[in-house]
């Protein structure tokens, strides 16, 4: 069985370290950041061998969603349409990106007693600007196929 906590919580790692930004899981990150990443977890499928059944692979699809907000030292600042793109190239760049020579993961996640099998994105779920307090957001969804090791 695949627990889902620890493959969370390696996600998160993997994201803030590879973008210098913090991160909230399901929630934003403490500290009033000026612009951040929201880790939602939304889906979770289990599989497995058709005769032991022991739900030994699962599909977790999670949901990043990235956020440009005003400096509040600034008045009159916003959130803008490049730190968005930047925050949501970053992201990708975190979960899909690899090594042109090897092939191999620039971001690995590792969890003990987990292999992932693919990494991919999943639907896009797409932007929520809110132009009246000058905050862009977007979201993205990227499945994890993963087996038991």
């Amino acid at each position: 069985m695949i627990r889902t906590r620890p493959f969370t919580d390696a996600v998160a790692a993997a994201l803030a370290a590879g973008t210098g930004k913090p991160i909230g899981k399901g929630r934003r990150p403490d500290g009033k950041p000026l612009d951040y990443y929201i880790l939602w977890r939304i889906d979770r499928q289990t599989g497995g061998a058709p005769f032991s059944d022991l739900n030994e692979d699962a599909t977790l699809i999670y949901q990043i969603t990235c956020v440009s907000a005003p400096d509040p030292t600034k008045p009159g600042s916003f959130g803008s349409q490049a730190q968005l793109e930047w925050l949501e190239d970053k992201a990708r760049d975190v979960i899909l990106g690899r090594d042109p020579a090897t092939g191999l993961w620039l971001h690995p996640l590792t969890v003990p007693g987990i292999k992932v099998m693919a990494r991919r994105p999943d639907i896009e779920a797409g932007g929520t600007p809110d132009p009246a307090d000058g905050i862009m957001s977007s979201a993205s969804r990227f499945a994890f196929d993963l087996t038991s090791t």
